[in-house]
């Protein structure tokens, strides 16, 4: 369901997968090639949401705002299953592990990882290609080339898979 809030409409790329039961509210953009994944929340009805391009935000997730702090993720991003993230900026080509929690003013840097069911704090900030973990998040190590190169196929194959899912949907 796409529905405006006020005078604010979800602007959604034609190349974009937006699956069933997918809630977009308000004030949120979503770039060329993203998906956004079964039962996922998208509500911009507080500030804005960036979704940039190839981003994918998988099954279950919660997307919102607090005020005058906008949620940015930008290309390449990869949301994993059960992910809430509130007010936060996640950087170019990072992933946020499964049941993972970024909260407000959190920035995650370029192409980092999140491990699965972390909960990165207000204001914490992760540096660009390392791998953080835990509640609350540390930086454990910084990324090897195997775990690039994962993170690459989980985009690839959710923008295919996306794309795939895109064709089945009636024009």
């Amino acid at each position: 369901m796409i529905y405006p809030f006020h005078d604010k409409h979800p602007a959604i790329a034609k190349t974009a997968f937006i699956a069933d039961y997918v809630t977009i509210t308000g004030d949120v953009e979503i770039g060329e090639y993203s998906s956004i994944w079964f039962n996922t929340s998208i509500r911009g009805d507080v500030s804005k949401t960036i979704i940039g391009n190839n981003v994918n935000v998988q099954d279950n997730s919660v997307l919102h705002q607090s005020p005058n702090a906008p949620l940015i993720l930008e290309d390449g991003v990869t949301v994993g299953h059960s992910v809430i993230l509130h007010s936060s900026i996640i950087r170019k080509n990072a992933l946020i592990g499964m049941g993972s929690l970024i909260l407000d003013g959190a920035e995650i840097g370029e192409g980092a990882f999140i491990g699965a069911g972390s909960l990165v704090p207000p204001g914490k900030v992760i540096p660009p290609h390392s791998l953080a973990f835990g509640r609350p998040a540390k930086v454990i190590r910084a990324l090897t080339e195997e775990d690039v190169a994962d993170m690459n196929r989980i985009r690839r194959e959710y923008n295919e898979k996306g794309q795939y899912y895109k064709s089945l949907q009636k024009k």
